[in-house]
């Protein structure tokens, strides 16, 4: 029998997140980079930085906006990608940005196509510790004005999106034709592995979070059709990864 977390949301943890004992502050603006590839990429962009372990992956501050903006990853799953989230707020962040890799669930999206998730349904377990879940339909969902001002900013930046409804799951080994069918359904165009999960922290956290994700394969077809390696998908990668940067300084200099 499992424990009814949804009735303990209010009772405080006796386990701190990192940073909550007097680590210094990160400033108001991360970005969380799901994938390796991805980070290079923005390291290699970067002229001025420090690089921190962080839990498996790494922290990077650019010094060039005195602690302002942060750059978090590698990751992947709920549960980590979580106990990423809980830390970098821990450290002061307010304003968090989600960089990471999609799978289509339609043939109406290509090989490095962006989507701008609208919600995230949950098919994941670490939401629940964060909130109350619809029995139903169990949703979570960004800040709708921040997402607005990254798609703004993409518009701006001449990189073409979509905003839609994508699924979170915890096992990418059981994506199976009828879950596929079932969440298609529900208006999932993608499928990824830790947004529901982030906005349900971000939501308990009364923080903002926003998240961008690159199509870099498809289950829209009976067979799974990866697309890593195709030329569309690198592009459309470098280019995600200086618009959310530039969107990153865009915001760190408006607090």
């Amino acid at each position: 029998m499992n424990y009814p977390t949804w009735s303990d949301l209010s009772n405080e943890s006796q386990v701190p997140p990192l940073g909550a004992r007097g680590a210094p502050d990160i400033g108001p603006v991360a970005l969380m980079v799901s994938c390796e590839p991805d980070i290079r990429f923005i390291k290699s962009r970067a002229s001025d930085f420090k690089v921190s372990p962080f839990f498996m992956g790494t922290l990077i501050t650019l010094k060039e906006y005195d602690k302002g903006i942060s750059i978090a990853g590698p990751f992947i799953g709920a549960p980590y990608a979580a106990m990423l989230l809980e830390s970098l707020i821990a450290r002061g962040a307010l304003k968090i940005i989600v960089l990471g890799w999609c799978g289509a669930l339609t043939d109406k999206l290509e090989i490095g196509d962006v989507i701008l998730p609208e919600n995230a349904f949950v098919d994941e377990g670490t939401s629940c510790n964060y909130k109350i879940l619809d029995n139903k339909i169990p949703c979570s969902t960004p800040d709708i004005k921040f997402t607005d001002r990254l798609s703004d900013h993409l518009a701006s930046c001449e990189i073409g999106f979509k905003k839609t409804g994508i699924w979170t799951t915890d096992a990418i080994y059981r994506e199976t034709k009828n879950k596929i069918k079932y969440f298609r359904k529900l208006g999932a165009r993608a499928v990824e592995m830790e947004c529901s999960a982030l906005f349900s922290v971000a939501g308990y956290r009364r923080v903002s979070i926003t998240g961008l994700l690159i199509v870099s394969d498809s289950l829209a077809s009976k067979d799974w059709k990866p697309g890593f390696r195709k030329k569309q998908f690198k592009l459309a990668r470098k280019n995600a990864c200086e618009a959310v940067m530039s969107f990153a300084k865009k915001m760190c200099k408006n607090e």
